[in-house]
């Protein structure tokens, strides 16, 4: 096999696309890899300008990489993560009618040729494999970040998130002096309505009285967490008592109007809950543990004064 041969034969193996330019920019080689993903055989692009091969480029980043590579004599790679598809390239006719490009890298190399003016390499990646890879591993860690802060039964926060939450609104509200409310709530006599009606409807009570509560938050900073078992926990940032209060009340009152039936065991017809509240102020300068105890304290108040209650418990 002469060496011209042998030449066109590896480069015909090639696993990504080749094309060489001469010192005036015209396709000088174009290999099978890039005819079969642009749809162009080599017949149809040798000896055009580059620019007329692919008129999109005019005045892009791969037109100024390849200016660069044949007049100053500087390489080039283009960031995939700015460049994705610079290539019309796709993997079928299908691809190419759904507009759908390969993912690419693309590297730009100056030649010298002996005895010639200098030639521009250009190497054409598929890295839509690798892209997709990354993509697919990105969301698997987000699906597993908001599965190890997210309760399973209910969707909203878990305990998890609720400690991590907990912990930065204290360090927030200590340099902004701003007030930091907490609401603790409980699903009233809930042990027998599970009893009664079993524990499948009791995790969908738990389910409509989470999405219900969570209903009630606009905030973005405003966070409702399942605290354990069927109780809930809600944080509310730069909210004063006042304004906890009324928010709290409405809380309450939203649950009763769910009409829930309860056990007839129960002392209440339909299902409620209690709830306590604390709030932290500059002049109160409570921790974290102080603010729970506080408003864990006045949940059971409102459980031990008859339920169905908001208990508001002052920080000394």
């Amino acid at each position: 096999m002469t060496r011209p041969a042998l030449l066109e034969c590896a480069l015909g193996a090639m696993n990504l696309g080749v094309i060489v330019l001469d010192h005036a920019r015209k396709v000088v080689l174009w290999n099978r890899w890039m005819a079969q993903h642009s749809g162009q055989h080599a017949s149809e692009v040798l000896g055009r300008d580059f620019l007329d091969v692919f008129d999109g480029m005019r005045g892009r980043r791969i037109d100024g990489a390849v200016h660069h590579a044949l007049y100053d004599n500087f390489p080039a790679i283009l960031s995939q993560t700015l460049h994705k598809a610079p290539f019309p390239l796709y993997v079928d006719a299908e691809a190419r009618q759904r507009g759908e490009r390969l993912q690419q890298a693309v590297a730009v190399t100056p030649l010298d040729m002996p005895g010639e003016r200098r030639h521009c390499l250009i190497q054409v990646s598929d890295v839509s494999y690798a892209v997709h890879r990354e993509r697919l591993l990105r969301e698997q860690a987000l699906d597993l970040r908001l599965q190890s802060y997210s309760d399973g039964l209910t969707g909203i926060a878990n305990r998890r998130h609720f400690d991590a939450a907990m912990d930065n609104e204290i360090r927030r509200t200590k340099r902004s002096g701003s007030p930091l409310s907490l609401l603790m709530i409980d699903i009233d006599f809930f042990k027998p309505y599970n009893d009664y009606f079993g524990h499948q409807q009791g995790d969908e009570t738990l389910a409509r009285v989470a999405h219900a509560l969570a209903g009630m938050l606009h905030r973005p900073l405003d966070l409702i967490a399942r605290y354990g078992g069927e109780e809930f926990a809600v944080i509310l940032p730069d909210i004063g008592e006042d304004q906890a209060r009324q928010l709290a009340e409405a809380m309450r009152a939203r649950v009763e109007q769910l009409a829930i039936p309860h056990a007839p065991s129960s002392d209440f017809a339909q299902v409620t809950v209690s709830i306590g509240m604390a709030t932290r102020t500059a002049r109160n300068s409570a921790e974290t543990a102080v603010l729970i105890g506080t408003a864990d304290r006045a949940l059971y108040a409102a459980k031990r004064a008859g339920r169905n209650r908001l208990v508001i418990e002052r920080i000394e």
